[in-house]
């Protein structure tokens, strides 16, 4: 939060109130309720980090998005150095087929968060939509070293790998993933037809 935007005099703990409020409102799934206070919370403080990120992701999973977009955008113009910002910015434009505009987002996302490993995921989709195969490849890599556990920088990187006509790189990944990720291995090779054997060998 920026505390700039919020009043001394009482005004902190009105914030910390509603805050609360709209957590409690989430937590039960109550999502319109939970707007309505983010609402009251920018009536008072309409540059709240807080509140517009947070009304931003309640709109995006809403169905919003050019709403949540518009929160994100208002965010950024008052916090032009909001990593994550830029980051839900992009993954949002994204979404929309938006690609051009949803890189410059990743870009910048990661331009003041290098270790930012969900930019690092959101910008290998774009350029694997965009057919920019080579650039792809080396932001999935940056993802995977990042998160060497999660899956799904690994199954993007094997899939480029097919569409590069690359199988034994896109091998090697399927046995990495039999060792932690066994179910994410078996469909990559039902859809690859690689690697026939659950074990991995040939």
């Amino acid at each position: 939060m920026n505390s700039a935007t919020v009043p001394r005099q009482g005004g902190w703990w009105r914030h910390l109130l509603l805050k609360w409020r709209a957590q409690m409102l989430l937590v039960i799934n109550r999502r319109d309720g939970a707007l309505e206070i983010f609402d009251e919370m920018l009536g008072q403080w309409p540059d709240d980090a807080y509140a517009l990120a947070s009304r931003a992701h309640v709109l995006a999973q809403a169905g919003r998005a050019d709403a949540a977009m518009a929160d994100f955008r208002r965010l950024l113009d008052a916090q032009p150095e909001h990593a994550h910002a830029w980051f839900n910015l992009g993954f949002l434009l994204e979404q929309q087929g938006r690609l051009d505009e949803a890189e410059q987002a990743f870009r910048r996302a990661l331009e003041l968060e290098s270790k930012l490993d969900r930019a690092w995921y959101g910008l290998g989709l774009v350029l694997i939509r965009q057919h920019r195969y080579d650039e792809a490849v080396a932001a999935l890599k940056r993802n995977t070293e990042l998160q060497p556990m999660s899956p799904h920088g690994w199954y993007q990187l094997a899939r480029v790998h097919v569409d590069r006509q690359q199988p034994e790189e896109a091998a090697k990944i399927i046995r990495h993933l039999q060792g932690f990720e066994p179910k994410v291995a078996a469909q990559l090779e039902r859809e690859t037809g690689l690697l026939g054997s659950p074990a991995g060998g040939h």
